[in-house]
């Protein structure tokens, strides 16, 4: 088996969190990070800045969004010197549908590291995404759920073509989690894809 890093990814609260530590609690010699995490210094960022707490704003975006992805990477490069086997919790958002991102990501992993990056793209409809973000009641999507119309728009549910391009040199599996009776089946074959590759 060689090295991998794995980014768990897909729009907000398509169950990224739950497949991804479900992904980590069957897994053998495997790291967990999860870009949440950050959010208490982000949020520290938001008070220092006078700025309301939105995850969406132009000050998010400009200030601490991309920040917190360089640090989450930084941390997975690390950990994979001590483990096979890392998985990032994070949506990834703009840089899985940029092929120059990706096809980096993967050079620099295979040249530093000598480890493969494979991408799983967690499938969930929209009517799934919006009762899961009603349910987790978190304060990170009060501003989301206020203005659902507005935010839907952004949102794409299609897999980012740079996924699957061979350019990229990543892999993408696809998990289906839009149907909790199928959850097992699934989750049971990408860890036996992860572990035997």
């Amino acid at each position: 088996m060689t090295k991998k890093l794995i980014l768990v990814v897909s729009p907000p609260a398509c169950g990224k969190t739950y497949v991804s530590k479900k992904l980590a609690e069957t897994l053998n010699h495997v790291v967990y990070l999860d870009k949440d995490t950050l959010i208490p210094l982000s949020k520290k960022i938001f008070e220092i800045g006078n700025e309301e707490y939105n995850r969406s704003s132009p000050f998010f975006n400009k200030h601490i969004r991309d920040l917190e992805y360089v640090v989450i990477l930084d941390l997975a490069f690390e950990a994979l010197q001590y483990e096979d086997l890392v998985l990032v919790n994070a949506p990834f958002t703009k840089e899985i549908r940029n092929l120059e991102y990706v096809s980096s990501l993967s050079k620099k992993l295979k040249e530093e590291l000598n480890a493969s990056l494979y991408f799983i793209w967690v499938n969930a409809s929209e009517e799934t995404c919006h009762r899961r973000m009603i349910d987790r009641n978190s304060s990170r999507d009060t501003w989301k759920l206020e203005n659902w119309d507005e935010y839907i728009k952004g949102v794409d549910f299609s897999i980012p073509t740079p996924l699957s391009s061979k350019e990229s040199g990543a892999k993408l599996l696809v998990f289906d989690n839009d149907h909790d009776e199928t959850f097992v089946d699934e989750l049971t074959k990408t860890a036996k894809i992860l572990e035997t590759e």
